[in-house]
C-alpha cells in the first residue's frame, strides 16, 4: 500500500467526525484540562488498512519463535534464576497494557481531536494485543518450564502479593481519576516514552543473556508499537500546551507521572535486571547504565528539554534525584533486599547471590559489598531450613520497612522518609514527593485551583496492614502461595527443588510470631513517640539497618 494512498484514508477518515447538533454531549471522563479546537496533526498517521497486514506478520513472527524454542529445547537450558523473576514479571505486565487500552477511551471525547481519536483507537488494538502475547507468553513458560508453580495461578496472585500490589497501583492509575492526567501524561507521555525503552529494549536484551529468546521476540514485538503511543501522547501534549490555563497542570501533572514510575518500574525492572540474571560480564550495562542511556540522555535531554521552549515546565529537580536515588542511593539494591527479605510472601523462588555476583556488583557499584554484602551472605546461610526462620524475623540487622502510601515501595531510603495526617490516619511515605502526591496533588483544588476530576489515593493499599496480626502460615494460605501438596511453599530462597528436605513448609511458619505491619504500630503511637520513631528510622541504613545505638 503506497504511502499517498494511506495519507488519502487517513484524511477520508476524518470527515466521518462530527459535532452532534440534537443533543448536548455527556461528558463520560472529566478533566480539568482546556483545549482549543486547533487543527493539531497526528504525527504518525496510520491507517487500519495498512495496520493489520504488519500486525499479522509481527504475530506470527513471534509465535513462530515460540514454537521454535519448545522444539529447540530452550527450556532445559534458560536460566532458573531469570525464569523465577519472570513470575512476578509476567503476572503483573498484561495489566498495565490491558488498563492502556481502557485507557484510551477516556481520551476519545476530553481531547477535541478527529485525527487523534484515529491513532488513540489503534493504540486501544495494540494494547490488548500486548496483553494477549504477554498471557500467552506466561502459559507457554508454566507449560515447559520445570516450576510452574507460581506461573500457573499469577493471575490472581498480582493483586495481593506483597510485591505484586505495587505493579497493580501503578496500572490502575492508567485509569482513574482525571482523564488527561491519567491516559496521557502518566501514561504516553513518561510511562511509554520514557521507561518503556528499559522495558521492552533494555529487559529483553537480559533475557537473551540468559538462555531466553521468547521473551525479547515477545517485547520487542511490543515495542515497535510504542513509537504509535508516543507520538499521541506528544500530539496531545502539544494541544494541551497551546492553551496556558493548562499550564499549571502540566507541571503538576509531569511531577506526578515522572516520581510514580521511576518508583515503580526502577523498583522493578532494575531488580529484575540486576538480581534476576546469571550474566556477570563485566562489559554488561548495570541497570544505572541503562538509565543513564535509555531515560537520562534519551527522554530527558532529547524529548523533555526540547518542549521548554513551548512553555512546558519540566521537572529537572526530580529526574536529577530519580538518578540520585539510583546511583547514590542504592534504591534498586534496596528494593531488592526487600523483595527477598519477604521471599515467603512471594509466589516464586529467589536465587542467593554468589561470589560471582558480589565481584560484579562491586565493579559496577564500588563500595556495594559494605552496604549489601553481609546481608546476603546471611541470606544464603538462612536459605535452607534447619531450625532457624526465615531471615525475616533472624537477627540480621534488618529493620521491616513501613509503606508508602502513593507508590506502595516501602520507605526503603530511610533518610527519605516522611509522614502526614490525612483523613485521619497517619500515612508514611518514602519520599517527601509521594507525599506531595497525596496531600497536594490529588486534592479537589490545587493551588487555589479547583480540580474536582482529579483522583484519590484511597482503599486499603498497604499489604502489611491487610494481615495484622495474622499468623505467616494462614497468610500464606490465604493468598495460595501453596504447592499441591497441601503445605509446600510456593516461594523458596533458594532454588534447589530436588529435595524435599530443604523445602520451606507452612509449618515453619507456624511458628514464626505474627505478622506485624510497621504502618499500624505508627499509628497507634503517640505524637511524641512517633516522631521520635522517624528521626531514628532515618538515621538507619543503608541496605535496611537500624539506627546506630547512640543515634
Amino acid at each position: 500500500m503506497s504511502r499517498q494512498s494511506v495519507a488519502r484514508a487517513h484524511q477520508k477518515i476524518q470527515e466521518l467526525a462530527w459535532e452532534p447538533q440534537y443533543h448536548e454531549p455527556v461528558a463520560q471522563y472529566g478533566t480539568d484540562y482546556t483545549f482549543e479546537k486547533s487543527q493539531k496533526k497526528d504525527p504518525l498517521k496510520q491507517v487500519l488498512r495498512s495496520y493489520f497486514p504488519m500486525q499479522e506478520e509481527k504475530d506470527h513472527r513471534v509465535y513462530g519463535a515460540q514454537d521454535g524454542a519448545i522444539r529447540g529445547n530452550m527450556f532445559r537450558q534458560v536460566q532458573e534464576r531469570w525464569l523465577e523473576w519472570q513470575k512476578l514479571f509476567l503476572s503483573i505486565i498484561p495489566l498495565p497494557e490491558i488498563s492502556a487500552a481502557r485507557a484510551m477511551p477516556l481520551l476519545f471525547r476530553t481531547v477535541p481531536n478527529p485525527e487523534l481519536h484515529n491513532g488513540q483507537a489503534i493504540q486501544m488494538i495494540d494494547e490488548v494485543r500486548h496483553s494477549t502475547i504477554q498471557q500467552n507468553l506466561k502459559r507457554l513458560y508454566m507449560n515447559n518450564y520445570i516450576d510452574p508453580a507460581g506461573f500457573n495461578n499469577s493471575l490472581r496472585n498480582f493483586h495481593n502479593d506483597y510485591c505484586g500490589t505495587i505493579g497493580r497501583q501503578f496500572a490502575e492509575g492508567f485509569i482513574t481519576g482525571d482523564a488527561i492526567t491519567a491516559a496521557s501524561i502518566y501514561l504516553t507521555i513518561v510511562a511509554e516514552t520514557a521507561f518503556t525503552n528499559t522495558l521492552f529494549v533494555a529487559m529483553p536484551a537480559e533475557a537473551a543473556a540468559n538462555g531466553d529468546y521468547l521473551l525479547p521476540t515477545v517485547f520487542h514485538s511490543v515495542q515497535s508499537d510504542e513509537s504509535r503511543h508516543i507520538s499521541n501522547g506528544y500530539a496531545t501534549l502539544l494541544m494541551a500546551l497551546a492553551d496556558e490555563s493548562n499550564h499549571q497542570l502540566l507541571q503538576r501533572d509531569l511531577r506526578y507521572a515522572w516520581w510514580n514510575n521511576h518508583r515503580v518500574v526502577d523498583a522493578a525492572i532494575g531488580t529484575f535486571i540486576e538480581y534476576g540474571t546469571k550474566d556477570r560480564r563485566k562489559d554488561r550495562e548495570s541497570y544505572a547504565e541503562m538509565w543513564r542511556r535509555w531515560i537520562y540522555d534519551d527522554y530527558y535531554r532529547s524529548y523533555l528539554v526540547p518542549l521548554e521552549k513551548y512553555g512546558l515546565v519540566i521537572p529537572h529537580d526530580l529526574i536529577e534525584e530519580a538518578w540520585n536515588q539510583i546511583w547514590n542511593k542504592g534504591y534498586v539494591h534496596e528494593v531488592a533486599q526487600f523483595f527477598a527479605t519477604g521471599w515467603l510472601a512471594n509466589y516464586w523462588r529467589i536465587d542467593p547471590m554468589t561470589d560471582e555476583d558480589f565481584e560484579w556488583f562491586e565493579y559496577k557499584y564500588p563500595g556495594w559489598y559494605d552496604r549489601y554484602g553481609k546481608w546476603w551472605e546471611n541470606y544464603n546461610r538462612l536459605s535452607i531450613p534447619n531450625g532457624h526462620n526465615p531471615i525475616v524475623f533472624e537477627d540480621v540487622d534488618y529493620q521491616y520497612p513501613n509503606r508508602c502510601w502513593t507508590c506502595m515501595v516501602p520507605c526503603l531510603v530511610r533518610e527519605d522518609m516522611t509522614y502526614a495526617e490525612v483523613d485521619g490516619v497517619v500515612r508514611t511515605y518514602c519520599h517527601e514527593e509521594c507525599k506531595w502526591t497525596d496531600v497536594t496533588a490529588f486534592r479537589p483544588t490545587y493551588m487555589g485551583r479547583s480540580t474536582p476530576n482529579m483522583g484519590r489515593l484511597i482503599g486499603h493499599r498497604e499489604w502489611e496492614t491487610l494481615y495484622h496480626g495474622w499468623n505467616w502460615a494462614d497468610v500464606v494460605s490465604d493468598m495460595g502461595y501453596v504447592r499441591d501438596d497441601g503445605k509446600t511453599m510456593t516461594a523458596q530462597p533458594h532454588l534447589q527443588l530436588g529435595d524435599q528436605k530443604k523445602m520451606w513448609t507452612l509449618d515453619h511458619l507456624r511458628r514464626c510470631p505474627p505478622l506485624q505491619s510497621p504502618n499500624v504500630l505508627f499509628n497507634e503511637m503517640s505524637p511524641e513517640d512517633r516522631e521520635a520513631y522517624a528521626v531514628k528510622y532515618r538515621k538507619g541504613g543503608p541496605a535496611g539497618r537500624f539506627a546506630p545505638a547512640d543515634g
